[in-house]
């Protein structure tokens, strides 16, 4: 194998795999009607049940006037809403609302339906594999992210 070109071929594998996850944005349907961003932040906040924007920028990745807008467009859609912390009123929690807790539950369902689909389209005797080497991956694009 060619050395040289294996760090190029990484770049474009996952530039395919992103492409083909960029489908999944086009299609509404995929996350419920809101776009990708405030599914993202819908997803992560009602994992965590309650999270400060700080805490949900780092977890998406983004900075902290993204995150804030993403959240004010789910707050005007009554998607989330914002609780100040009655011990410290600078800090402020973000929690689904009900509205919020349905289209959470619905983009669950949804992407689990589908990568369960995915996961079964691979040979059974390389899914481990598979799941494997996405962690290496994560691992080695987080311990790059700081350089």
């Amino acid at each position: 194998m060619d050395y040289v070109n294996e760090p190029h071929q990484l770049r474009e594998g996952i530039r395919q795999l992103e492409r083909k996850l960029g489908i999944l944005q086009d299609n509404q349907q995929a996350c419920c009607s809101v776009s990708m961003a405030q599914c993202h932040a819908l997803v992560e906040i009602g994992r965590a049940k309650s999270i400060s924007l700080n805490e949900l920028s780092k977890k998406l990745n983004i900075d902290n006037s993204t995150t804030s807008r993403a959240v004010n467009k789910l707050v005007t859609s009554n998607l989330v809403k914002r609780d100040i912390d009655p011990n410290d009123r600078r800090y402020v929690t973000i929690k689904l609302t009900e509205n919020g807790k349905k289209v959470f539950l619905d983009i669950e369902s949804d992407r689990n339906a589908y990568f369960k689909q995915v996961y079964e389209s691979i040979p059974e005797s390389k899914r481990e594999q598979v799941i494997e080497s996405l962690q290496i991956l994560i691992d080695a694009i987080t311990q790059n992210q700081s350089k």
